[in-house]
C-alpha cells in the first residue's frame, strides 16, 4: 500500500480525536484495513476503546498489539499504564512501568506520574508521593509540576488524621 495513503488516514484520524468521533472511527478502520499491525493506529483505536468506550480490555489488546509492532513506540506507554490502572490489573500495571523506564527516550517524568498513581490506588501514599516527587524532578515545564504539586496536595490531604471532636466538648459532656 502507499506510505502516502496510510499516513493520511492515521493524520486525519489523530486530527479528528476526540472531537469527531465518528470521522476516527472511519480513518482508523481504513488505516488498519491498510496495514492491520500500524503502530499508530492501533494506539489510537485503543486509546478510543479505553476514554470513550471504557472497554479496557479491548484497549489492552490494541496497546498490545501496538508495543508488539513497535516497542519503542513512547506514546502508549503512559496511556496503556492508566488503563491497567483502571482496570485494576495492578501487578501488571507495575511490570509496565518497571519496562517503560528501560525505554529509551520515554518522557520519564510522565511515567513516574503514573507510578504515582498506580501507588494511590493501592493506598500506598507514602510511596506514591515519593514517586510524584520523581516526577516533579524528572519535569520539564510548569504545566506539568503543577500538576504534580497539585497530586501531591490531594494525597496528602488522604493521609492526614481526621480531626476529632474537641477534648474540650467531650470534657463538657463528662460533668
Amino acid at each position: 500500500m502507499d506510505t502516502n495513503l496510510l499516513n493520511n488516514y492515521v493524520l486525519k484520524a489523530i486530527d479528528a480525536y476526540p472531537y469527531e468521533l465518528e470521522e476516527t472511527v472511519e480513518n482508523l478502520n481504513y488505516a488498519l484495513s491498510y496495514e492491520a499491525n500500524n503502530a499508530y493506529a492501533l494506539y489510537l483505536m485503543g486509546r478510543l476503546q479505553a476514554e470513550q468506550f471504557g472497554d479496557y480490555e479491548k484497549a489492552k489488546q490494541y496497546y498490545t498489539e501496538a508495543l508488539a509492532n513497535k516497542m519503542d513506540f513512547q506514546k502508549v506507554y503512559p496511556h496503556y499504564i492508566l488503563v491497567l490502572i483502571w482496570n485494576e490489573d495492578f501487578e501488571e500495571a507495575q511490570k509496565l512501568i518497571d519496562f517503560a523506564f528501560t525505554v529509551k527516550g520515554l518522557n520519564k517524568a510522565e511515567v513516574w506520574l503514573k507510578q504515582g498513581q498506580l501507588f494511590e490506588n493501592i493506598q500506598a501514599y507514602k510511596k506514591a508521593i515519593k514517586a510524584l516527587k520523581k516526577a516533579k524532578l524528572f519535569s520539564c515545564n510548569d504545566d506539568f509540576t503543577w500538576l504534580v504539586d497539585s497530586e501531591i496536595s490531594r494525597i496528602k490531604n488522604k493521609i492526614k488524621p481526621k480531626k476529632k471532636t474537641s477534648s474540650k466538648n467531650n470534657k463538657n459532656k463528662k460533668k
